[in-house]
């Protein structure tokens, strides 16, 4: 049986009149990275506001390791071990990279500052700091203030800040909005190397197409709120519906 880490059913969510995610019932397997794709309007954020716990559904459920999660708030769902970043960076301006992900680190281990502590007591936080900076490859930029960093190394720390918590689930949105071209590769090979350590689930929101057919496992499309189609990415390519409204025959010559 299939490992299933998140779960929703039937999650649905109407802003007036509008129905913005329509009955979406989908599985989510443990420590693999699934992409949402679709077109601008398609409810993908709105979607992931419901699993995060921005947003309440209208109707339907979510679990997350089997547990119903649907009346729980953001902060609670964080406590769970779900982390969510967002289209725009949210990391401390005027500390240091490494002064960042070290709060982090001690929140999750529930530490408060004690003046009568000495350092060495909290040399665990510390290697855990550096370790997270090393994994997404922000280490040589450990004593940098956080306002100096490029965008996309902005993006780097945040998701180190996410890692610190200890998250069982990413929740990435647009990671690389906003970018420069240049950047774009790094914040890949950040995510690639989180999913192949594969003791982590992604769920990754992206418009760039070949970046979501190179790092995903699986595919969810959302057309007009609705799941159009669900299952890896050679399946989703070659899906006619999918092509008809997204890829727009990008797809249709791939052997």
């Amino acid at each position: 049986m299939d490992d299933i880490i998140l779960e929703t059913n039937g999650l649905t969510i109407v802003f007036g009149g509008h129905v913005a995610v329509d009955n979406v019932s989908v599985k989510i397997q443990r420590n693999q990275l699934k992409s949402i794709i679709g077109p601008n309007g398609a409810g993908k954020t709105t979607f992931f506001n419901m699993l995060s716990g921005q947003l309440k559904p209208t109707k339907g459920s979510v679990f997350f390791d089997g547990k119903d999660i649907t009346s729980l708030s953001p902060a609670e769902r964080t406590r769970l071990g779900i982390g969510r970043s967002f289209q725009i960076t949210n990391v401390f301006p005027n500390l240091t990279c490494y002064e960042n992900v070290r709060l982090a680190v001690q929140s999750q281990k529930g530490i408060r500052y004690n003046m009568f502590s000495h350092v060495r007591k909290f040399r665990d936080v510390n290697e855990r700091a550096y370790q997270l900076l090393d994994m997404v490859f922000l280490v040589n930029k450990a004593n940098e203030m956080a306002v100096n960093l490029t965008h996309g190394e902005k993006r780097k720390l945040e998701i180190a800040m996410l890692l610190a918590l200890e998250t069982e689930m990413l929740l990435l949105d647009e990671p690389t909005a906003g970018m420069s071209l240049e950047e774009v590769p790094m914040i890949l090979d950040v995510i690639r190397n989180i999913r192949d350590q594969r003791n982590r689930t992604i769920l990754l929101i992206e418009h760039k197409i070949d970046m979501v057919l190179d790092l995903s496992d699986n595919i969810m499309v959302l057309f007009h709120g609705q799941l159009l189609a669900d299952g890896p990415p050679e399946e989703i390519i070659r899906n006619e519906q999918v092509q008809s409204a997204y890829l727009g025959g990008l797809y249709n010559d791939a052997s």
